[in-house]
């Protein structure tokens, strides 16, 4: 019984999966035609039965960077407008926190003065006794 069990086990832990070892020379193959534009990476990977993640990390692995995908963004020109409007709304908005900050500091800075004129021990001591809140 105890031998089955054993026999179970091993055959379990067998993987399936066929592991491809592709040689240097079929993958610089592969990557001269991708570049000739003879074949898609999609076509490639069908005609040679290579899994089109390999082909990538070929591309990857040999630094061939005229060979990796190309996003291309196709916008309307109402998005562009869009894009456009939201661009100077959020540079509108930086500039406003800048000045915000700004004036916190210079009204921090002129309570630190006040306080130390009117002999308090620092400006929060001021602000608690002025009940000024920030």
């Amino acid at each position: 019984m105890s031998t089955d069990f054993n026999k179970k086990n091993v055959d379990m832990l067998k993987n399936k999966h066929t592991v491809k070892h592709f040689s240097e020379s079929l993958k610089l193959k592969v990557l001269a035609e991708l570049s000739e534009g003879k074949y898609t990476k999609r076509e490639i990977s069908r005609l040679y039965n290579i899994g089109y993640s390999s082909i990538n990390d070929w591309v990857h692995k040999y630094k061939r960077a005229d060979l990796m995908n190309q996003r291309v963004t196709v916008e309307t020109m109402d998005e562009l407008s869009r894009i456009h409007a939201l661009q100077k709304e959020n540079a509108k908005l930086k500039d406003l926190l800048i000045n915000k900050d700004l004036d916190n500091l210079v009204l921090n800075s002129y309570l630190d003065v006040a306080a130390e004129q009117l002999g308090f021990k620092d400006a929060e001591e001021l602000k608690k006794k002025l009940d000024i809140k920030q």
